[in-house]
């Protein structure tokens, strides 16, 4: 499957920078489980500007978006913001996995197992890449 370019604002790149460097405990910890191909075997980035907004974690290989929402997603207009945002993005192909910060930062076993799951998923309908290359074959002397 070709991979979508996903247009964004530019003026959004500098935020994302102070967003990298001012991340939430929940976003650390999170970050530590899925940098450097560590998450399935794919790429994830952070605070990834997409379109109009800032995503907290995007595979593109997935088409994959990971949302750690603090405590102001509980307001009212937060959430009609957040859902006008996931329409959007969702335009584009997009899978949103939402957890709360205290998910994050009190039950990451649950957090990974869920995106494992959505992963698993996704891996069915796109056979196209294997997250766990086979050692088999590969001799070391």
């Amino acid at each position: 499957m070709p991979r979508t370019i996903i247009p964004y604002n530019p003026r959004l790149k500098e935020l994302a920078r102070r967003l990298r460097n001012d991340s939430t405990l929940g976003e650390i910890l999170l970050w530590k489980e899925l940098k450097g191909k560590q998450g399935y075997g794919y790429d994830f980035h952070r605070q990834k500007p997409l379109l109009n907004y800032i995503v907290d974690f995007y595979c593109s290989e997935l088409n994959l978006i990971i949302e750690i929402d603090g405590q102001y997603h509980n307001y009212e207009e937060t959430h009609k913001l957040d859902l006008i945002r996931e329409q959007e993005l969702e335009k584009y192909n997009l899978t949103i996995i939402r957890f709360t910060e205290l998910e994050a930062r009190k039950d990451m076993i649950n957090v990974l197992r869920t995106i494992e799951q959505h992963i698993d998923k996704i891996n069915k309908n796109n056979a196209e890449h294997t997250p766990y290359p086979s050692k088999e074959g590969s001799l070391r002397s």
